[in-house]
């Protein structure tokens, strides 16, 4: 163990480390002023604590972190984690978040991610929480590992935690400008913020920001897109499809007010109100064709190569007229709308501290997709409209009292519902005969989840001895989802006839025409922890974790007629994991040094994974079992002798692997000397084993380096840079074992300059993200249309490219 620590302090020291909490905000008046490092608050368990006395694996990115390093999207926060991957989909679930090599794809709008997203103490656990933006932080969390007891279900490989400013009690008035020229993004901020009276205290802020330009290109010919009238002797019209815009092209509008209320010292009332629009020129727009068999595309014959290009055309403006949820001039598009309303309550009754957190959100999202990502003459269109609803209240009540035990007791209560409906054009199918909304439709969805989370959680802690503390607790869970699925429009080439039957209509003669499925789940979920601090600045640690991630329901899948089992296809089962972690975190050398070592191993029970099943045209969200593993080093340096310098880095290495996956369907185009061969013993279908082959995007090593240095220049004035390189080695995007989707290692350098008063009145800064503008992906489908013969086109994720933002920011 001693030469495997030494080894880990050598390869941080060579490779660097992640973003780690480097810069909480220095008090006027705190010791750390004079150098050294600053404390760090987190509430990785629901109260404040130092980062260095909490026995989580933690990273935080402070406030001032978050201004110096733009840090306004869940995008961003992975971006500046080594260990936390965030894909951006256009469908399905909308996005891919993965950290420690567990997460969910994006397939299914059904399935909720393995990292739960959680602001200001509330739940945001659906994908599409990646179309939100975020500002005007007071501090992020990533908390890694499973997390079942303090954030609920549905964190079983970890949460990111976000928390917004609140009023304080000066007045506070700012002003933000900036300009990004890659994308040619105008940016502005503003925050109006103080007390109204001794107890009453608001804060406006508002962002909105417009691109003229585009982060990728969109690189295409106008497309012939020929129809065939199933009502008219299949008789013939061509269509033209033109080319896509550049993406995405983004408009966007955040808000929220903030209002405070604290009548004594032991009574705080906090309600969040915020809104946030934002529509891009395209969904897919970051879609690239990144690896084909050929070196070029089946569909386009453009080449495949990793770069910020991708190659889309609109749907036919002729037929964009009536297709429904399009824009009439056919243009591919996004439109995300959500409102949100937070409260807050913490009173202190002696020794025991109550609070409550009652939470409304709901968003609605639209788009228009070239849903085979890379248009051809036979293209595949559509549109999609979809609102999520979720109501919860927490209740909980913690002790604080002087003996050697303290309590922790609460309860969860959850509603939510989903209502879907989605709009597929492909094959050049027509019917006449239809109304003009279904006319080119191939097919139409539509599904609702209601679902309601009950919950009651406890935890004691008992100080054993004064450096010694065991704590316990468990979560008990129950859940229920009630669905609803059917398909109330298909062409008839589809259904019946001499064509190609594969979709059951609404009125199917088997009476599976509409699916309904009543779920319903329990769970126990437990965990303990040993906490020692044998002296001042060691704290080592050591527990037994579980989590439980919600089963569910695929609204975006397919009832196909080749399915003998269309609810099973439909309906999946929840996920859970359990395991160890142990950790030493250390503050060293007079308080300049943190070091902080963790090591984990968990096993994934039912792991969740999406899956289209070509040969009966249905797609799946089957279960497989995994285990994860690994040992992450964390430091920090902020030595005394040279005031505002800090060097920050760690390295994470991280094994992640399936255990039982025996009948794991074959990617396209998969031979029987690449392992597909396994005879799946019910359907005879072959198959491959995937036990012991690596998960979706899960290097096993990553890493980053980082210095930062800030320092008075005379005259009232200071000056400030930064510079963080951010490294991953090679993984593969599929869960399937794709060789192909293999993405290689990659490194990526963010660096900032700025310059302006020495009390913050005013800030001009310079902030460069990607500059060596590497691409890579985190996540990726199979090319619609490709595979079969050879292996499939793949269509990956890709991440921003190089982008230089100006700002100027004015206090008042």
């Amino acid at each position: 163990m001693k030469g495997t620590i030494k080894g880990l302090l050598l390869a941080s020291c060579m490779l660097g480390g992640t973003n780690f909490a480097y810069a909480q905000e220095a008090q006027a008046g705190d010791a750390a002023s004079a150098g050294g490092l600053e404390e760090i608050i987190v509430t990785a368990r629901k109260r404040e604590e130092s980062v260095q006395t909490v026995p989580v694996a933690v990273t935080a990115i402070s406030e001032k972190v978050i201004q110096q390093r733009d840090i306004t999207s869940i995008e961003k926060i992975a971006a500046a984690t080594p260990n936390l991957s965030v894909g951006r989909a256009s469908n399905g679930s909308g996005a891919q978040l993965t950290m420690r090599g567990i997460g969910s794809s994006s397939t299914s709008i059904g399935i909720e991610q393995s990292v739960a997203v959680v602001v200001d103490g509330a739940y945001y656990g659906q994908g599409r929480v990646i179309q939100e933006g975020f500002f005007d932080l007071k501090r992020v969390e990533v908390l890694k590992g499973p997390q079942a007891l303090f954030f609920g279900k549905n964190a079983t490989a970890g949460v990111i935690s976000l928390t917004t400013n609140d009023p304080g009690s000066q007045r506070e008035f700012i002003a933000k400008a900036g300009y990004e020229f890659k994308a040619q993004q105008y940016m502005g901020e503003f925050i109006a913020s103080g007390p109204l009276s001794d107890t009453f205290g608001v804060r406006l802020a508002l962002r909105g920001s417009k691109m003229d330009g585009s982060y990728y290109d969109n690189v295409s010919t106008v497309r012939t897109y020929t129809t065939a009238d199933v009502a008219n002797g299949f008789a013939t019209t061509a269509h033209d499809a033109t080319i896509a815009s550049d993406g995405p092209g983004e408009k966007e509008f955040l808000g929220r007010l903030t209002l405070k209320y604290t009548p004594t010292n032991d009574l705080t009332v906090t309600v969040k109100g915020s809104f946030d629009y934002s529509k891009t020129k395209n969904s897919s727009w970051n879609y690239v064709a990144y690896n084909c068999p050929a070196g070029t595309s089946q569909l386009t014959g453009y080449a495949c190569t990793g770069e910020f290009v991708t190659h889309q055309n609109n749907i036919p403006t002729d037929i964009a007229k009536d297709f429904p949820f399009s824009q009439e001039d056919g243009q591919l598009y996004n439109r995300y709308r959500s409102w949100a309303i937070n409260g807050n309550v913490t009173y202190n009754v002696g020794d025991v501290t109550l609070s409550s957190v009652t939470n409304y959100n709901t968003n609605n999202n639209r788009w228009a997709c070239a849903c085979d990502f890379q248009s051809s003459d036979n293209g595949t269109w559509a549109t999609e409209n979809s609102t999520w609803r979720a109501f919860s209240q927490e209740l909980r009540a913690q002790t604080a009292f002087d003996g050697p035990i303290n309590l922790m007791v609460g309860g969860l209560y959850q509603k939510t519902k989903r209502i879907f409906n989605q709009y597929v054009m492909f094959a050049g199918l027509e019917n006449s005969g239809a109304s003009a909304a279904n006319r080119y439709l191939a097919s139409t969805k539509a599904s609702t989840t209601d679902g309601e989370t009950q919950a009651l959680f406890g935890q004691v802690t008992w100080k054993l001895v004064s450096t010694l503390e065991l704590a316990g607790g468990v979560r008990y869970t129950h859940e229920t989802k009630k669905s609803f699925f059917t398909q109330p429009y298909n062409n008839p080439y589809l259904t019946a006839g001499g064509g190609l039957p594969i979709f059951r209509g609404q009125d199917s003669a088997d009476g599976l025409g509409e699916i309904r499925a009543n779920q319903a789940f329990n769970d126990w979920s437990p965990e303990v922890t040993l906490t020692w601090k044998p002296q001042r600045g060691i704290l080592v640690y050591g527990g037994y974790k579980t989590a439980y991630k919600s089963g569910g329901f695929s609204n975006g899948g397919i009832n196909s007629l080749l399915s003998g089992d269309p609810v099973g296809d439909l309906t999946f089962n929840p996920e859970k994991a359990r395991g160890f972690e142990a950790g030493i975190k250390s503050t060293l050398l007079d308080n300049q040094l943190r070091l902080n070592l963790t090591a984990f191993t968990y096993k994934y029970g039912d792991l969740q994974v999406d899956f289209f099943n070509s040969p009966i045209f249905a797609f799946q969200t089957l279960t497989a079992d995994a285990r994860t593993k690994g040992v992450e080093l964390e430091f920090e340096f902020a030595p005394r002798g040279v005031d505002g310098l800090n060097v920050h880095g760690s390295i994470n290495y991280t094994r992640a692997r399936y255990t039982n996956f025996p009948y794991a369907p074959c990617y396209a185009g998969e031979t029987a000397a690449e392992g597909c061969k396994v005879v799946e013993p019910v359907s005879g279908a072959l198959r491959q084993n995937l036990d012991g082959k690596p998960l979706s995007v899960a290097p096993e090593w990553t890493g980053a380096f980082g210095v930062g240095y800030e320092a008075a220049v005379g005259n009232g004035l200071k000056a400030g840079v930064n510079v963080d390189a951010r490294y991953s080695s090679s993984y593969l995007a599929s869960g399937f074992n794709a060789l192909q989707s293999r993405q290689g290692k990659y490194a990526t350098l963010d660096a900032g300059l700025r310059f302006g008063a020495e009390d913050d009145n005013w800030t001009i800064a310079v902030i460069g993200k990607n500059l060596t503008n590497k691409f890579y992906v985190s996540g990726v489908v199979d090319g619609p249309s490709t595979g079969g013969a050879t292996h499939a086109d793949q269509l990956g994720f890709g991440n921003l490219p190089r982008t230089v933002q100006v700002t100027v920011t004015k206090r008042f």
